[in-house]
């Protein structure tokens, strides 16, 4: 590790999210009295460490945790987990699955075809994510002491003729509900990002080139309804989580749960949006 990655990993979280958000974002952050969306989940970084939000957002243990809260049947199979990839046996594995680390974001692999997988490649992003505690890189608390392993899921897709998922993230504010984000041709490498609130009507939260055209939708899931119910169900007396859901061969998935989403350093949302959230999310502090 060098010296300047040594002084930044020593550094106070707070004087730590400071300079970063000046760096990142082009504008001071205020912690004392925070408003906007971002700057009150840097202060949620460092002021709500409820000891539970270590289990939430470990990728396995959380199965569990979703599992009592709303059922085992909203839960993608578990094929596998291990703390070494070489412990991994990809013979008992089926033809298609997903390798991810419980403890960050990003550490994924992806199997489509297992005559054609990467196993190199798989290997390496792997293996450099167990070496990394995710905390360090942008201070969320929750992944601090999350233990660093690798689980195989089943591989999921929206339908049988589909190649992968969509997403739907759930904005939730302790329990209630604000929008959906819908997540499409995420493996297109051309995502797109709208946003719909509980009525299905679009809301105009992002300005970075995703922008929906004027009159634009999409149908509304079946299950969609019962996706809300169940996102704020989980996001009970949290004071903000996302909530991210799937949806697969007509059957709701859990996803996981976000405290932080961009790790609160979102230049995508249009500053009206920041500060519509900012509103919605209530401090302990202000209440």
């Amino acid at each position: 590790m060098s010296l300047k990655s040594k002084i930044i990993k020593a550094m106070p979280d707070s004087l730590f999210l400071r300079l970063f958000y000046k760096h990142h974002m082009g504008k001071k952050l205020n912690l004392k009295d925070p408003k906007t969306f971002n700057e009150k989940l840097q202060w949620l970084k460092l002021h709500d460490r409820r000891p539970e939000y270590t289990t939430m957002v470990d990728k396995y243990a959380v199965k569990k945790y979703v599992a009592d809260k709303i059922g085992e049947q909203y839960i993608i199979p578990t094929l596998g987990v291990w703390e070494k990839f070489d412990d991994i046996d990809f013979d008992k594995l089926p033809d298609r699955f997903v390798l991810k680390c419980t403890h960050d974001s990003g550490g994924l692999a992806i199997c489509k075809d297992k005559s054609n997988f990467d196993m190199q490649a798989a290997r390496a992003k792997i293996e450099k994510s167990l070496k990394t505690n995710y905390y360090h890189s942008l201070r969320e608390w929750p992944y601090k002491n999350v233990p660093p392993r690798i689980i195989a899921e089943k591989y999921m897709t929206d339908d049988e003729n589909s190649e992968g998922f969509t997403d739907y993230k759930f904005f939730c504010f302790d329990g209630k509900m604000d929008c959906v984000m819908v997540c499409l041709d995420r493996y297109t490498g051309d995502t797109k990002f709208y946003f719909f609130d509980k009525d299905w009507n679009l809301k105009r939260l992002n300005k970075r080139g995703k922008a929906a055209p004027e009159g634009f939708t999409i149908p509304k899931p079946e299950c969609m309804d019962q996706m809300f119910e169940l996102a704020a169900k989980l996001s009970e007396g949290i004071t903000f989580v996302r909530v991210d859901l799937y949806q697969s061969c007509g059957q709701i998935y859990f996803g996981e749960l976000t405290f932080y989403p961009d790790s609160g350093f979102d230049e995508n949302i249009l500053p009206e949006a920041d500060e519509y959230w900012g509103r919605l999310l209530k401090l302990k502090k202000e209440n």
